[in-house]
């Protein structure tokens, strides 16, 4: 990854602003871009509710807008920024996709596959490994989570 710590907030804002999107639907809010070369080609963010489709995490929405924007469903030389942790669903599709680089905000200690419950990206029994680097704009990322469960508790 050769983006500059300024590079990775701005990417990680705009993840941000996909789990915006989400919690407008009232959808957990997580958010994710993958970009390459400097520009975003795919944006997602969760949307099981708004679509009911069980696989409609942030991060499986934006593989498939980053492959027909590719035109391939390998999405090599990429970076996906995403706000929580990777579950394992969305860690198995970032393998498949052979996305190389992966930058997540907060942690996910209920479901994270990307070090908090399991390492899946990371896995040298896995032919494919990916680059991770977490804690970029951690606390904005933590914030608009623990505010949706804050209130989803209340009503």
């Amino acid at each position: 990854m050769n983006y500059t710590v300024e590079e990775k907030e701005a990417f990680m804002r705009e993840a941000l602003r996909e789990a915006e999107i989400a919690l407008e639907h009232d959808e957990i809010p997580i958010g994710c871009v993958i970009v390459k070369d400097g520009e975003i080609i795919g944006r997602g963010h969760n949307a099981r509710e708004e679509l009911q489709r069980a696989v409609m995490h942030a991060e499986i929405m934006a593989i498939e807008n980053a492959n027909v924007s590719e035109e391939s469903w390998r999405l090599l030389d990429c970076t996906l920024f995403v706000t929580i942790e990777p579950c394992v669903m969305c860690s198995g599709a970032i393998g498949l996709a052979r996305i190389p680089n992966v930058v997540y905000g907060a942690k996910n200690q209920k479901f994270g596959a990307v070090g908090s419950l399991y390492d899946i990206l990371t896995d040298e029994r896995l032919n494919h490994r990916v680059e991770v680097e977490t804690g970029i704009l951690e606390d904005d990322c933590a914030a608009i989570m623990q505010d949706f469960f804050r209130n989803r508790r209340k009503k």
